[in-house]
């Protein structure tokens, strides 16, 4: 629910007319994603704000309803963003939009990251956002081709790397944690530990996740340095959890990122170059 903060940031690259040549996404920043590439301003503010109260989005009664998701995903990504659901997502704007666009989820056997295109999606199957996100314990893994997907943040929580090696040279990074965070070890290890026991490597990948974490922080920052990248992230911890729920805090979290992309506006349009800020 913190991507509330990425969802304001990526409406506010709309009004900019900022058209990359590439996007990638993990997790709820996949589906955020997949909205900025069709071009819908405000469409990712309504999945953190207004459908968030709707019964069968998350919380007990979705998890009694999915048949053990928190956070019902075959609600979310199929029957309000399918073709025919309440927001649909713009398909044929993603097709027709020239920029490569990719969603990270995690092998639950092998625990390694595993790469969806645009060409894995389709109005009748939204099944890679269903598996970008799928949370750990709070979520089923994700089927797919045969194979099981869990949270892309399990393996490949902020894939700079794999944009460069795409041939990016200058990369923008939206987080929802400032960009000096250090991540601590995962909390009860023993519930997930038990509940993911026949995914030893998922185990073991969630127990290194926050250093894996702040090792490719540290080297985005770096590249920061040199002008390779730019970091957008909140000026301040957000104090909401991903389990937030309340419409107003979560509508406060995106007005606070249109605030704090106006301090960053010049700077992100210069580094964008005239090449890829259409209106600007």
């Amino acid at each position: 629910m913190k991507c509330a903060y990425t969802a304001g940031i990526l409406d506010r690259m709309l009004d900019d007319g900022i058209h990359p040549d590439y996007v990638i996404g993990v997790s709820a920043g996949a589906s955020c994603g997949a909205s900025f590439v069709a071009g819908q301003r405000d469409r990712n503010r309504r999945f953190f704000v207004d459908h968030v109260s709707e019964p069968d989005y998350m919380g007990w009664t979705a998890f009694r309803h999915s048949g053990g998701n928190f956070f019902n995903l075959e609600y979310i990504y199929q029957d309000l963003t399918g073709k025919e659901g309440a927001d649909p997502l713009d398909y044929d704007a993603i097709l027709a939009n020239p920029c490569e666009f990719w969603a990270v989820a995690t092998d639950a056997e092998t625990a390694l990251p595993h790469y969806f295109t645009k060409k894995d999606i389709s109005p009748a199957d939204y099944s890679v956002f269903m598996a970008t996100c799928a949370i750990p314990v709070a979520c089923r893994p994700v089927e797919i081709g045969g194979r099981l997907y869990y949270d892309g943040g399990c393996s490949n929580p902020i894939p700079v790397r794999r944009a460069l090696e795409a041939g990016c040279d200058r990369v923008i990074t939206v987080l929802c944690r400032p960009k000096d965070t250090v991540r601590t070890p995962e909390k009860h290890r023993s519930l997930y530990h038990k509940a993911l026991a026949r995914f030893p490597k998922l185990v073991h990948s969630l127990d290194v996740r926050h250093e894996r974490y702040n090792a490719v922080l540290a080297a985005t920052r770096r590249l920061e340095e040199k002008g390779h990248a730019l970091i957008i992230a909140p000026q301040e911890e957000l104090d909401i959890t991903t389990y937030t729920k309340d419409p107003v805090v979560l509508q406060g979290l995106y007005d606070t990122a249109i605030e704090e992309y106006a301090a960053i506006r010049e700077k992100l349009l210069e580094f964008c170059g005239s090449d890829h800020c259409l209106g600007a």
